[in-house]
C-alpha cells in the first residue's frame, strides 16, 4: 500500500513514529530493564549492607569503595540507591495495575451500560476528580502516621476516577460502531461484548494512561518520602534519600542528587516508552 493510499491517521502515527529516534527507544527499554532488575536483586547487588551505619566514614566522597560515597551516617549511597530500587518500582506498579483493572471495568461498564450506571459512576467520578488529591493524601497519611502502603492505597483511591473517565471516553466512542451492532444482534452477552470486543480496540488508550499513571505515582510516592508520609525512617528509598541527603549538598553532592536524576530518569524513560507502545498499538488498530 502507497502512502498516499494511507489514510490520514494512519499517516500521521506512522510518521509520529519514523520522527522518535529508535536509539532512544533502546535507551530507555534498556534504561528500564535495568531498575527493573535491580528492584528485583537489588539487595543482592549492593556491595554493602544499605541500612550499616558508619560514622567514622560518614560524608565521605565518592571512591572506589564507595561509588557515591557515603551519607551523614555513614552508609554507601550506591547500596542504598540499588536497594531503593525496589520502593520505587514496586509501589507504582501495584498502582497502576489496580487502577487498570479496577478503572477499565467501571469505564467499560458507565460507557455501555449508560443510564443509571453511567450517571452514579460518573458523578462519583466527578466527586473524587474534584477533591485535591495530594493535599488529601498528605491530610490522611499525616493524621494516620504514614507509610508506604498506606500511600500506595490511597493513590489507588485517587487514580481510578481517573482511568474511569479516560476509559468511559473510549468506549463511548466504540458503542456506535457496526461490530458491537453485529455481536448484539447474534446475541453475544454485555459481558463478552466488552472484554473482548470493545476492550481490544481500546487496550492502547488503556495502556497509555496506565503508563501515566505509573509514572506520576513514582513522583507522588517519592514526594511523600520526601516529606515523611511514605517509606518508615532508615529505609532505602529514593525520595527519602532525597530528603535526608539535602543538607549534603555542598559536602557530597553527588548522595543528594543522585535520588532526584534517577526518579526523573525512570519517570521520563517509562513516559518514553508508553508513548512508543501506543503509537504501535494504535498504528495496528488502524491498519486492522
Amino acid at each position: 500500500m502507497t502512502e498516499a493510499a494511507v489514510t490520514t491517521p494512519q499517516l500521521l502515527t506512522r510518521r509520529r513514529v519514523r520522527r522518535r529516534p529508535p536509539v532512544l527507544i533502546g535507551l530507555c527499554f534498556g534504561f528500564m530493564a535495568f531498575v527493573l532488575l535491580t528492584a528485583i536483586v537489588g539487595p543482592m547487588l549492593a556491595p554493602h549492607d544499605p541500612t550499616l551505619q558508619d560514622v567514622l566514614g560518614s560524608l565521605a566522597p565518592p571512591s572506589a569503595e564507595h561509588w557515591l560515597g557515603t551519607d551523614g551516617l555513614g552508609r554507601d549511597v550506591f547500596s542504598r540507591m540499588l536497594a531503593g530500587a525496589q520502593s520505587a518500582i514496586l509501589g507504582p506498579l501495584v498502582i497502576a495495575l489496580a487502577s487498570m483493572v479496577c478503572g477499565n471495568l467501571l469505564g467499560l461498564l458507565a460507557g455501555y451500560r449508560g443510564g443509571i450506571i453511567d450517571s452514579l459512576v460518573m458523578r462519583w467520578v466527578d466527586l473524587m476528580v474534584a477533591i485535591p488529591s495530594l493535599l488529601i493524601i498528605i491530610v490522611v497519611a499525616g493524621t494516620l502516621g504514614g507509610g508506604y502502603w498506606l500511600a500506595v492505597g490511597l493513590l489507588i483511591v485517587l487514580t481510578i476516577p481517573t482511568d474511569a473517565r479516560v476509559m468511559r471516553a473510549a468506549t463511548l466512542e466504540q458503542v456506535p460502531r457496526p461490530y458491537v451492532e453485529a455481536a448484539k444482534t447474534l446475541g453475544v452477552s454485555d459481558g463478552r461484548i466488552m472484554v473482548q470486543h470493545i476492550w481490544p480496540n481500546i487496550a492502547a488508550a488503556a495502556v497509555a494512561n496506565s503508563v501515566i499513571i505509573f509514572a506520576g505515582s513514582l513522583v507522588s510516592i517519592a514526594g511523600l518520602s520526601f516529606l515523611g508520609l511514605g517509606a518508615a525512617p532508615g529505609t532505602p528509598d529514593w525520595g527519602q534519600m532525597l530528603s535526608e541527603n539535602q543538607p549534603l549538598l555542598f559536602t557530597n553532592p553527588v548522595a543528594s542528587i543522585a535520588p532526584g536524576i534517577a526518579i526523573a530518569l525512570t519517570a521520563t524513560s517509562v513516559n518514553l516508552i508508553g508513548d512508543w507502545i501506543y503509537e504501535k498499538m494504535s498504528r495496528r488498530g488502524a491498519g486492522r
